[in-house]
């Protein structure tokens, strides 16, 4: 069986990344978890045009 997620590396602006640890934490979500849901909502909204 196909695991649900993947493993990724990227490179962010250090004032990007604090701004979403403390989005993240603030939402009591981890950053993958908010990054995630992010992305989510902004492939959304990209359909919904």
């Amino acid at each position: 069986m196909k695991p649900l997620k993947e493993k990724i590396s990227i490179t962010i602006d250090s004032d990007l990344l604090e701004k979403l640890k403390d989005k993240a934490e603030k939402d009591d979500r981890s950053l993958s978890q908010f990054i995630n849901l992010i992305l989510r909502k902004y492939l959304k909204s990209l359909n919904d045009d």
